[in-house]
């Protein structure tokens, strides 16, 4: 029997082309997720006045010609009392006509002190698990959430819009101590908020706010 020839390494070059498409994919990778929040255009203001009273639904035109509803119920459907909030209490947070394209965080934040201006900070934080890829899917209530419809974040925010094309939601909201990293909501104005996500973070066109006080 003849000898086997020996195993033939890859070579340098080969590897360098493999090395090289490697760095490729990553860049355009990296372009569809950064480029789009980079070059993300303000579509307004949400044409939200802020309620005067304490009031669980709140509807307003935005710039962009939608028109957003905002409310806060019981997980029975019940009227939630916004002035006696509590700290581990459960609430359903629904909105509808939202623009699926831009994501949002739910939460409770600080009104702020002009119009037009971010609602900040919040109380909550960032979802648990979110930006490693654990808060996907996750239906147990939590003190904010995380609605996208972006397939690039998909794996790491809660949870997708309900329904896209109606940009319609709900999720059950835990209320969180009213005093949080600098925030105090006993002492400073806050409310049931949703706003842009990080991928739009100057964009307002979302802000909705539902103004609350802790019993």
């Amino acid at each position: 029997m003849s000898a086997q020839a020996p195993k033939r390494k890859p070579s340098r070059r080969l590897l360098y082309v493999l090395l090289g498409s490697a760095v490729v994919l990553l860049l355009a990778m990296a372009a569809v997720v950064l480029v789009p929040i980079l070059t993300h255009q303000s579509a307004g203001g949400s044409g939200q006045q802020l309620p005067s009273g304490f009031v669980s639904q709140s509807e307003a035109k935005g710039a962009d010609g939608r028109t957003r509803t905002l409310s806060v119920e019981t997980l029975d459907g019940e009227d939630v009392d916004m002035q006696k909030l509590e700290p581990g209490q459960v609430i359903a947070v629904r909105g509808t006509g939202y623009d699926p394209k831009i994501g949002i965080y739910v939460s409770i934040c600080k009104v702020p002190e002009a119009a037009g201006e971010k609602p900040s900070p919040c109380l909550g934080g960032l979802p648990e698990g979110a930006m490693e890829g654990e808060a996907a899917g996750s239906e147990k209530p939590m003190s904010s959430f995380w609605i996208t419809g972006d397939w690039a974040w998909k794996a790491f925010a809660n949870k997708n819009y309900d329904d896209p094309e109606k940009g319609e939601f709900v999720v059950h909201l835990m209320v969180p101590p009213a005093s949080q990293e600098g925030l105090d909501c006993t002492v400073q104005q806050c409310a049931v908020t949703t706003r842009a996500d990080h991928t739009a973070a100057t964009d307002r066109v979302q802000d909705m706010m539902l103004p609350v006080k802790f019993g």
